[in-house]
């Protein structure tokens, strides 16, 4: 058994069992792929896909599990060559994250200027998605940290921890009837077409929990991911936006008014987290608390070693979070 082989059957289950796209990936063959893969299963006696023709179409239950630790072994395979790297390279390395747009384009370019600054030789790489892709590829080992503020559920194996709480404005263009109001009720809000995130991102859940708390059917006429796209409708009359306090620039957005929203929506708190069982390197300890100045490397190494979530949930249950 090789290690080749392990990865090998784990990018192919995580590639759709799509042999030619693993290959491309892995830069190799695909016979070798599938020579590579025969020779395992011929080795563990055992079929970890079923094929039809030259094709796989599904993995089987042992293959599963097998696939399962094949991929465990795979991430303390890279906690091994980090720990090494840490000693012989401390201040060089990789640091991937995974976020959705608003925390890439508003909470985190002061970060990384900062982190660059003190780390010029760590080459950084961004993905940005949805929740449940964010989650997929902390959980897969493909990037060292996932930041997310909805769906914490899909988030169940990685250590999440809490950074910062957030609310919301709503935007309007110059001269719209809100713009004049003293203070802005649900009800104000619910009388005009609204723009606003696509359901599970950026807090969106809160949104639609005020709304219904209060009885109100908001008129969403149009969703997107991205706040910029948000309040480029917005500017074109398609309705009154509701986005994140932090995404409205005074400079960039001098032809909108924001109206502070904060008391008719639950704040949101946005998470930084990791696959469990990752090897941290001091680099990234530093990114955790550039990002959030309370997640001082003790206090992560405690969030480590907690069993569950709930007991996680109880260590930051009396820390006081800054807002954005």
């Amino acid at each position: 058994m090789k290690l080749q082989q392990l990865r090998y059957i784990w990018e192919v289950a995580n590639h759709d069992l799509n042999v030619s796209a693993t290959a491309q990936t892995l830069f190799t063959s695909q016979p070798g792929v599938s020579k590579q893969i025969r020779l395992l299963e011929d080795e563990l006696n055992v079929e970890i896909f079923v094929r039809s023709g030259k094709h796989l179409t599904e993995i089987t239950e042992v293959g599963q599990s097998i696939i399962e630790v094949a991929g465990e072994i795979l991430s303390r395979t890279r906690a091994i060559k980090q720990m090494a790297q840490e000693y012989s390279e401390e201040r060089e390395g990789d640091l991937s994250i995974a976020t959705t747009h608003t925390q890439a384009r508003y909470a985190l370019p002061s970060v990384i200027n900062e982190f660059r600054t003190k780390y010029p030789h760590v080459n950084l790489h961004m993905s940005q998605g949805s929740p449940e892709q964010i989650a997929e590829l902390a959980d897969s080992g493909e990037v060292d940290f996932a930041i997310a503020t909805e769906g914490l559920d899909l988030f169940n194996n990685l250590i999440m921890m809490p950074c910062y709480q957030w609310n919301r404005c709503v935007v309007v263009p110059k001269g719209h009837p809100l713009a004049n109001v003293s203070e802005l009720t649900l009800e104000d809000v619910a009388r005009y077409p609204i723009v606003t995130y696509v359901f599970g991102f950026t807090g969106r859940s809160k949104l639609d929990d005020a709304f219904r708390d209060a009885k109100l059917l908001p008129n969403v006429v149009f969703t997107a991911t991205d706040t910029d796209v948000i309040k480029t409708y917005v500017k074109l009359g398609l309705g009154v936006g509701i986005v994140a306090q932090m995404a409205y620039e005074q400079e960039h957005d001098s032809d909108l008014v924001s109206i502070p929203a904060d008391h008719l929506f639950e704040p949101s708190v946005t998470h930084i987290g990791f696959r469990r069982g990752t090897f941290l390197r001091g680099y990234m300890y530093e990114f955790i608390r550039l990002f959030a100045s309370h997640l001082q490397p003790e206090l992560v190494r405690e969030a480590v070693g907690c069993s569950t979530r709930k007991d996680r949930e109880r260590l930051f249950a009396e820390t006081a979070l800054p807002s954005r």
